[in-house]
């Protein structure tokens, strides 16, 4: 089976089976090998999963899954292990181990794919899947242009890892008044969520949007979301919610599934609406929600025999009690330093996108020979 981008050989270039230019091994079960403060990493199907004393190969390969993830090829340099859900490659001196990466990324694994159930692929067909393949010399000089698009996207998300982590940290410190912004030293005070959060049950606008509450990207509408839309085709019963409200899922509330709305519209009555008092920053309280020890509170406040069976209505959630700035201004302060490094992780994320959209076109161009490079 050709790729259509492999019909037209570009001059200098060959079109040959991958078991011309590699050997496919099996990984080998963990169990095989101390694990114990190795120093050789031991990889399965989700990344890194120990340290090793030995290693299977001790030169740069290409991992891919034998079984369940066929589709995500991994570029191991030194030494490793890997188990036995995936398969190893022996790469000839003929070629540049990193370029042939890049090849694998490039191919349609999940045609290949053997089982009816849970995909998988054997070494044969892995072997007999035909490639274009390039001098060594431009095999080299392409790997290194790619390279330094990986280095790039690496970079932004190290960028995007400490900058959660400095959130975090100033999360924990600014949400509980450990540490005061420049300019505020009034007093805290506790209160009960009741009294700054009351709730909305507004129903009957079946004519607004239909939104969802997520996890990690709070109140956002439902035509965004992936998934399925399994609503009721009758609306009439989903809750109005507005701007600056926070909606919360009732039953995931103990899980953190909360946000701040910046849209009207409506929600499932599987969520909680919360209509914020004068009293209360609606941003202050929506990061105040994701703080752990508040999603504790919300935890032993959630009534259900095992995890899948609690939640959090709003009988319940009223009478938790929190502490707060008594200056509405701290509040909308704290919210706005929070916000602003959630800001630069979003365009940091939105470069990552970019840069990824402009490796797979350069990809599409150097590895077909579409445009060739100067060796």
């Amino acid at each position: 089976m050709v790729n259509n981008f492999e019909k037209d050989i570009p001059k200098g270039w060959d079109l040959l089976k991958l078991g011309e230019i590699l050997d496919v091994k099996h990984g080998k079960n963990q169990k095989d090998v101390e694990d114990n403060n190795g120093d050789y990493p031991i990889f399965g199907t989700g990344g890194q999963i120990g340290n090793a004393r030995a290693y299977l190969l001790d030169k740069p390969s290409v991992l891919i899954g034998r079984k369940g993830t066929i589709d995500k090829p991994r570029y191991i340099e030194q030494g490793f292990w890997t188990v036995d859900t995936l398969f190893y490659t022996v790469i000839n001196e003929r070629n540049n181990p990193k370029f042939v990466y890049y090849k694998f990324c490039m191919i349609p694994w999940k045609k290949y794919n053997e089982a009816t159930g849970v995909p998988s692929l054997s070494a044969s067909t892995i072997k007999s899947i035909k490639v274009l393949l390039p001098p060594l010399n431009e095999q080299e000089k392409i790997a290194s242009i790619l390279s330094t698009w990986d280095k790039a996207i690496q970079l932004k998300e190290k960028l995007i890892q400490q900058k959660k982590q400095q959130k975090k940290g100033l999360m924990q410190k600014l949400l509980t008044g450990e540490k005061r912004l420049p300019g505020f030293e009034g007093e805290w005070e506790e209160v009960k969520l009741g009294d700054i959060l009351k709730e909305r049950k507004e129903t009957g606008y079946t004519g607004l949007e239909l939104l969802a509450i997520t996890s990690t990207k709070g109140v956002i509408k439902r035509s965004e979301l992936e998934s399925k839309d399994n609503s009721s085709e009758d609306k009439s019963k989903y809750k109005r919610i507005l701007p600056n409200d926070i909606g919360y899922n009732t039953m995931r509330m103990w899980q953190g599934v909360s946000g701040v709305s910046s849209y009207e519209g409506i929600v499932s009555p599987a969520y909680t609406v919360l209509k914020p008092t004068p009293r209360i920053a609606p941003n202050f309280i929506g990061y105040l929600f994701k703080h752990p020890k508040i999603i504790n509170l919300f935890k032993r406040y959630s009534q259900g025999l095992v995890n899948d069976t609690l939640n959090l209505k709003y009988v319940n959630f009223k009478v938790i009690k929190v502490k707060i700035p008594v200056d509405l201004s701290e509040q909308k302060a704290i919210a706005q330093t929070l916000i602003t490094i959630d800001e630069n992780i979003r365009v940091l994320e939105e470069n990552i996108t970019q840069l990824k959209q402009q490796k797979k076109g350069l990809m599409q161009l150097l590895l077909t020979g579409k445009v060739r490079v100067k060796v």
